[in-house]
């Protein structure tokens, strides 16, 4: 019986009864007796509808746990149905510890939708009673219900596309660059990774004077950005990395797996710790022509399958992180800009060295693919002859000076809407990543 048909049973019953109190034709003795009726039975009731309460206390708790089972961060793989199944097992399971009562229905109802999962159990149980039977009623009926929501987790799969080439060895800050042009005789801000003997090995020079180059910090930072993934996920596996360069030796350039695809994001920092700058033979080895974007950017685009919508480790959604100072240095056929002729070392084929911009076209998918660019701003390097006559002009104008310059508008123009940083060297580059991949990851929870 519920409550509210138990209190118009027992209003019945003091009417009746009061209708006896009046009649003065009674002896005291039986009146007694017919007044005791009401009161026992509300002292009754009030002792059954105690261990109702405290029964409906239990099983809201059991529910409560119920819900909370399947919305946190473990049961986030099980799909909205075996989630129902699953809440709905857990608070049977709780309940059989009942000591009074038992449970009638049980159900629970599992949503997940783009803002996440909401998960409610539902319960009705009857609780026997002991006093109250004297008035006819058995049973007391109660219920309750419980919703707990959670985050659905958005897997998605990183690939790190990092240039290496010789002219992300400049000097990370503008202290690491004055000291670069304070100790070489050409004023070069760049330490080049040379494998001939000193003085043209600037990359052992930079070591040995303590400067720190563009690519140590962004070695540095790719670490940092798989411990903040580590940390970011809700759910093992959510995440995977991948991490790519332009290559480790010029005679080799392209695109080369530093690290493969892989759910283990330690195991990726690990590897990251193996970014080094892109050594060359000798001074001027083919030109200096290490930077083709032409072909590493379709290559990578090759490396990434089609993306999914994220709901599920085996739908990952595709994100191409791409680090670089923006700036072209290849043997092409056609060029905005030729600077000089030569020859292809290897192969004797004569060439155009080719100084410009990432070429935009170069680096459109149209399969999906969300595409992150960090610029590393090309600095100005007026002691540099050979930058004020090939990289100057479109590292100012037609835009003006930087961070509006050819270079960066190219850059911008390669990244998907909204996901475009700009670093200068007295920026952050490690929080600049990090703050890149926090806006795609909560851009994918929102559009999931």
């Amino acid at each position: 019986m519920s409550f509210n048909n138990f209190r118009h049973r027992l209003g019945a019953i003091a009417a009746s009864l009061s209708g006896l109190w009046r009649d003065s034709r009674g002896n005291v003795a039986i009146t007694f007796a017919f007044a005791s009726v009401p009161i026992i039975i509300s002292v009754g009731a009030a002792v059954d509808y105690s261990l109702a309460n405290r029964t409906k206390a239990v099983l809201d708790s059991d529910a409560d746990a119920a819900v909370l089972s399947v919305t946190n961060l473990a049961a986030m793989s099980l799909t909205a149905k075996n989630a129902q199944t699953s809440a709905v097992n857990f608070f049977n399971a709780e309940a059989l510890s009942l000591k009074r009562g038992s449970v009638t229905t049980v159900s629970a109802k599992v949503t997940d939708s783009g803002n996440g999962r909401t998960a409610v159990v539902t319960y009705t149980a009857t609780v026997p009673t002991s006093l109250m039977g004297i008035a006819g009623i058995n049973n007391i009926n109660i219920g309750g219900s419980s919703t707990a929501a959670s985050a659905v987790p958005t897997y998605i799969d990183f690939y790190l596309l990092l240039d290496n080439t010789p002219s992300m060895g400049v000097g990370a800050t503008p202290a690491d660059i004055t000291t670069m042009v304070n100790n070489t005789p050409d004023q070069c801000a760049f330490a080049c990774h040379q494998l001939d003997v000193a003085p043209n090995d600037y990359y052992g020079l930079a070591k040995k004077l303590g400067v720190t180059t563009r690519i140590d910090v962004v070695r540095s930072a790719t670490q940092q950005l798989m411990d903040t993934a580590a940390a970011t996920q809700t759910v093992s596996g959510q995440f995977r990395a991948a991490i790519y360069t332009f290559g480790a030796t010029a005679s080799n350039a392209g695109l080369t797996k530093i690290q493969s695809l892989t759910t283990s994001l330690s195991g990726a920092k690990t590897a990251a710790g193996n970014i080094d700058l892109m050594t060359v033979p000798y001074q001027n080895y083919a030109s200096d022509t290490d930077t083709n974007f032409d072909d590493v950017l379709p290559d990578m685009n090759a490396q990434i399958a089609t993306p999914g919508d994220g709901s599920t480790a085996s739908k990952p959604q595709k994100i191409l992180f791409f680090v670089s100072d923006g700036v072209a240095d290849a043997a092409n056929i056609s060029c905005t800009q030729p600077t000089t002729a030569g020859q292809d070392p290897k192969t004797g084929t004569n060439y155009t060295r080719c100084q410009e911009p990432l070429t935009v076209s170069s680096c459109k998918t149209d399969r999906g693919i969300t595409i992150a660019v960090l610029y590393t701003t090309y600095l100005a390097l007026p002691t540099n002859s050979w930058y004020m006559s090939w990289i100057d002009p479109f590292n100012k104008g037609p835009y003006g000076p930087s961070p509006n310059s050819q270079i960066a508008k190219n850059m911008e123009s390669c990244a998907s809407p909204g996901y475009y940083f700009e670093v200068s060297p007295t920026d952050g580059i490690s929080q600049a990543m990090t703050a890149l991949f926090q806006k795609v990851v909560q851009a994918a929870r929102l559009t999931k």
